[in-house]
């Protein structure tokens, strides 16, 4: 039999689980619309657009995209992994979305190390000391690079395609033809006529690409569309043009980040813990997972994803790469 207590007890019960319950959803529709809300800070040479969503006293977590691609990569992940309590950054790369160059005499430089002290100073920025770091692409050589130079800023990685640090020297060597063939666009950017058709077809390169990385990902029109728009980026086409040509040895890049690429170009190690990742139907230039295991020498995994993941694995394969994420972060 109720009390007159009892009852009310149940109904306040009750009314604080609907409370929280509708709290809860409002937060997970919150995360959602907040990867829209993209906001901008000034961090070295760069003004940075970058999404920011989780609680701001969680675990940082720093998603990079690669090329052609942009922050809608992680539209699914980040607002997973926000729900898990982490504080997931996710920035736009210089050329792409809303980051701009704050001076006009900035070289619109794409190589390497450029592209990975950039978030370095994204960090500092944000006064972020440490984080757990993913990426694909681009992305994942940006947070090798990071790994490899400022091990002390990553908790933890997770890299697809594992190891991507290059250099100079080792563009320069010539590979099997199978293999010179999946590079075919980075010698079209080494010409003049290339430098014209990117710019004059970038949507329509850009969907190329995505196909040809990627050769089961059915993705829509307005899955494209969303990524695409960041492509339109002012200093698009001469930071691509600049990344591709850099490892060709065709540009020299700047003289500031010399003592980075002489320690890159020895291809250090990477000792902080990892998960690399491939798709099971990588269409775009990757190494074996056995030639670069022995690259990172803290706790390290290997997974692969399912036989039709390509190149893309957080937008393809959202829910095992937000699991790759924790996993890594507790490794």
């Amino acid at each position: 039999m109720f009390t007159q207590f009892t009852s009310s007890a149940l109904a306040l019960t009750v009314s604080l689980g609907t409370v929280m319950s509708c709290q809860a959803e409002v937060t997970g529709k919150d995360y959602t619309a907040a990867f829209n809300q993209v906001h901008q800070i000034n961090a070295g040479d760069l003004n940075v657009g970058y999404v920011d969503i989780g609680p701001k006293d969680g675990q940082p977590v720093i998603l990079l995209h690669g090329w052609p691609y942009d922050i809608h990569s992680y539209a699914d992940v980040a607002p997973a992994l926000a729900a898990k309590g982490y504080r997931v950054i996710v920035p736009s790369l210089r050329g792409y979305g809303t980051t701009r160059f704050l001076s006009d005499k900035t070289p619109r430089n794409g190589q390497p190390s450029a592209l990975a002290k950039d978030i370095v100073n994204l960090m500092d920025a944000l006064n972020i000391k440490q984080a757990v770091f993913a990426g694909y692409d681009w992305g994942a050589r940006t947070a090798d690079i990071v790994a490899a130079l400022w091990p002390e800023r990553v908790k933890s990685l997770v890299s697809v395609s594992g190891y991507l640090i290059g250099s100079q020297a080792v563009g320069k060597q010539p590979l099997p033809p199978k293999a010179e063939l999946q590079w075919w666009y980075q010698f079209y950017f080494a010409t003049e006529r290339g430098a014209q058709g990117y710019a004059k077809n970038t949507h329509d390169f850009a969907r190329l690409i995505w196909s040809q990385a990627s050769p089961d990902w059915k993705f829509s029109d307005a899955t494209f569309n969303a990524s695409a728009k960041s492509l339109d980026n002012p200093d698009h086409v001469a930071v691509t043009l600049s990344n591709y040509r850099w490892r060709l040895d065709l540009e020299k890049g700047e003289h500031k980040y010399d003592s980075y690429e002489q320690k890159l170009a020895t291809l250090p190690t990477i000792s902080v813990p990892t998960i690399t990742i491939e798709g099971g139907n990588n269409g775009a230039p990757h190494p074996a997972p056995e030639a670069y295991a022995s690259k990172f020498t803290g706790k390290y995994e290997h997974r692969t994803f399912g036989a039709t993941v390509g190149h893309n694995p957080p937008q393809e394969d959202p829910q095992d790469f937000v699991k790759a994420v924790v996993d890594a972060d507790k490794l």
